[in-house]
């Protein structure tokens, strides 16, 4: 069984940054495209990054591209997001996902992921 793990979240300032980990387990975490999303109060789930297995490749989506940086450590089995430039529009839920099928390089519809985490919020103030 796959289990993912984020933590990292909590209450910053606007202008200020966060670093978000996503541990995953029971999945050969090697070969499948990892990716970093968000849901905001009232809001639809939103995609917002993805690494491939080898992290050669990766995709922003565009309100978080030059100020979210997606990476991966395969021997700790870990994804991370790094967050900067926060703004209150950041406020949301963060949920890291694994794709589906292994080998793919961008992914970014929430229903090409099959697993979750549990999710983890982040709160920008003004």
């Amino acid at each position: 069984q796959v289990q993912l793990v984020e933590s990292g979240g909590g209450l910053v300032e606007a202008g200020g940054s966060l670093r978000l980990s996503c541990v995953v387990s029971g999945r050969s975490f090697s070969r499948y495209a990892m990716g970093w999303f968000r849901q905001g109060p009232g809001k639809e789930r939103e995609f917002v990054a993805v690494i491939n297995w080898r992290a050669t490749h990766t995709y922003y989506g565009n309100s978080v591209k030059g100020r979210f940086t997606i990476s991966i450590d395969n021997a700790k089995n870990t994804v991370y997001l790094q967050m900067k430039n926060l703004g209150p529009e950041d406020t949301a839920v963060y949920f890291c996902a694994s794709d589906r099928l292994p080998w793919r390089v961008t992914v970014t519809q929430a229903t090409e992921f099959d697993s979750w985490g549990q999710g983890t919020q982040v709160t920008v103030s003004s």
